[in-house]
């Protein structure tokens, strides 16, 4: 899951796509719909590479809303059977007015790489959390921060395509899903989860039977996806401990 700038009503149906690329660098796709009282900014924690401002890069895939659905086709459903699945006291830069981030467009959001925490004060005080909040999860010292906002907030995140980007990724050879739940400032050791996690070069769990070219539009994926593998797919549901989820591939 993600963490919110404000509070949200509701959160579900959470999809996210990554992929080591073996330049150091790893793709993350997010996508979920949620419900909030007043406009609020996604921010995604990653364990990027320190000092680089270009560590991130947006990927606009506006016109690929369909992405997740198309990945669910890659998995065949089962033959039915019983059962089933078990902006507050930041620190401030040395200059008093600190220079904006930069901002990008990328389709309906406008997105923002956060290099540090301190830089938090760089950008607009609605879309961020109080350094408190940050203190819980005293790892994220080391890490930057991809920010989303719809543009329209009006949409309310119901049928908005996917937020994506490319980040040189620290952890070498270990795949990063931010999964760690702040939804109302307070990390709390567990959290509801309604995830399905996609990867591709590391099995976490079933395995399509086909390649992705066979089920995904590889000229709206814009490089994102490998179309000569298949795709693993992990479901994470129920009342779970609340943290990012990480595998060595």
């Amino acid at each position: 899951m993600c963490c919110f700038s404000g509070a949200v009503e509701s959160v579900t149906n959470t999809r996210i796509f990554a992929r080591l690329t073996g330049k150091g660098s790893q793709f993350v796709v997010y996508q979920m719909n949620w419900k909030a009282p007043k406009p609020v900014a996604m921010i995604l924690p990653i364990p990027v590479v320190q000092g680089k401002p270009d560590a991130v890069r947006f990927v606009n895939l506006k016109e690929y809303a369909s992405f997740f659905d198309d990945l669910k086709k890659g998995f065949p459903a089962p033959k039915a059977s019983r059962g089933g699945f078990g902006a507050g006291n930041l620190p401030v830069p040395t200059s008093a007015l600190p220079e904006p981030l930069p901002v990008a467009e990328v389709g309906d959001f406008v997105a923002s790489f956060v290099p540090t925490i301190a830089d938090f004060a760089r950008l607009d005080p609605r879309f961020v959390l109080p350094m408190e909040t940050w203190d819980q999860v005293p790892s994220y010292r080391r890490y930057g921060f991809a920010v989303f906002q719809l543009k329209a907030a009006a949409k309310n995140g119901a049928s908005v395509h996917p937020m994506a980007f490319e980040f040189d990724n620290r952890m070498g050879r270990s795949l990063f899903f931010p999964t760690l739940h702040i939804h109302d400032g307070v990390v709390h050791p567990r959290e509801d989860f309604d995830h399905v996690l996609y990867t591709q070069g590391v099995v976490i769990g079933e395995k399509s039977p086909q390649n992705a070219e066979k089920f995904i539009a590889m000229d709206k994926a814009l490089g994102v996806v490998d179309g000569k593998l298949p795709v693993s797919r992990k479901i994470l549901k129920g009342h779970l401990q609340n943290r990012d989820t990480i595998y060595a591939a």
